[in-house]
């Protein structure tokens, strides 16, 4: 009898190991499955975005309130994980709340959904005087505001690595605006060119200091920072981009335009509706899939999938809007690509700076 009772034990005991490994390798396949995914939706959206935005431009588009609220509308499309989400939560306890974004979080998200919604205003302004590609290596300066405005608001200290990106960057803007007579759009002026240049410098500058604000908003949250929290507040803060949006498209009549414009479009009405749909779900790929690969593996996987495509946006430029690819472009985005390295190599020798050391178990 005792034997029979030791063995099973031991079978038990097997079972539960082999439960436990088979839930723990489920869990590793679904995380692999996430990472991927969301990858992937950052590479469509990263370079689906700026191609379908400037295609709306380069086939007689000139509504910069319309072209900023396609950059968000299609936050709606969150709602449909939020919505499993929140049903999976409910089996599991059913007094889970519908929202775990807080009131003073909701609040917070406001104001960086109405700093968002002046970004895509001036990125849709920007790049309806510029090509996409030259956008792109501009839009790149970003790195050295964020390191900026990171150290003033969340007291994030200056390496050389971020020095130098700064300088690389800054060289490779300086080279696009010393030659930008070699770079216009058919149609643009000198001073519209520039006027699009020193926009998307702006863009760039506004953007890097949306991110560390971001960063002290999770800070100040006071509560966990979940991948449906983060959902949640990127919804917030998309639905009051896209308002602001809106209020500027009321303002310019863009509504009563977008049938004028439509028949007048070079590609036709129907395509233009197209064009529009596919604007503001390549946009809205790029903000999940940017979320989704902080929450899965960190920011710096979603920094260098951004720096990668760089090249993919300049060659589908080439070859779907026929734009010119100058050597002074090409020297500008290996400036931006070298700067890029340079920044991502800092942030990854600080993080294993940071880590701390591993503890053997005995």
């Amino acid at each position: 009898m005792q034997k029979t009772n030791t063995n099973y034990s031991m079978e038990t005991e097997s079972n539960e190991n082999s439960s436990g490994n088979s839930s723990l390798q489920s869990e590793n396949r679904m995380k692999r499955f996430l990472i991927a995914l969301n990858c992937l939706l950052l590479a469509l959206g990263d370079t689906g975005g700026p191609l379908t935005s400037r295609l709306y431009f380069h086939h007689g588009g000139r509504r910069n309130w319309l072209s900023s609220f396609l950059e968000t509308a299609g936050f709606p499309i969150l709602l449909l994980p939020l919505c499993l989400n929140y049903l999976q939560r409910r089996r599991q306890s059913r007094s889970t709340p519908i929202f775990l974004i807080t009131p003073r979080l909701f609040l917070a998200c406001i104001g960086l959904g109405l700093l968002t919604g002046v970004d895509d205003f001036l990125y849709a302004y920007g790049l309806s005087f510029l090509p996409v590609s030259t956008a792109a290596i501009l839009l790149s300066t970003h790195l050295s505001f964020t390191a900026f405005f990171a150290f003033l608001i969340v007291k994030q200290r200056f390496t050389f690595f971020n020095i130098n990106s700064i300088a690389l960057l800054t060289t490779g803007a300086a080279l696009l605006g010393l030659h930008g007579s070699s770079d216009r759009p058919e149609g643009v002026t000198d001073r519209q060119y520039y006027m699009g240049f020193f926009l998307m410098v702006a863009t760039a500058a506004l953007y890097g200091l949306v991110l560390p604000l971001i960063e002290l908003t999770y800070r100040k949250s006071r509560r966990e920072v979940t991948y449906t929290l983060v959902m949640e507040m990127q919804l917030v803060m998309a639905a009051s981009a896209t308002v602001f949006c809106v209020v500027g498209m009321a303002i310019d009549k863009d509504f009563q335009a977008i049938p004028k414009e439509a028949k007048n479009f070079g590609l036709g009405e129907a395509r233009y509706y197209v064009v529009l749909t596919w604007c503001a779900i390549f946009w809205q790929l790029f903000f999940l899939g940017t979320v989704g690969v902080i929450f899965c593996v960190n920011t710096l996987l979603a920094a260098i999938i951004v720096a990668v495509f760089i090249p993919v946006i300049e060659i589908l430029a080439v070859i779907f809007l026929h734009e010119r690819f100058s050597s002074e472009k090409g020297v500008a985005l290996a400036l931006a690509l070298w700067g890029l390295a340079s920044y991502l190599y800092g942030e990854h020798k600080q993080g294993a700076k940071e880590k701390p050391p591993s503890i053997d178990q005995p």
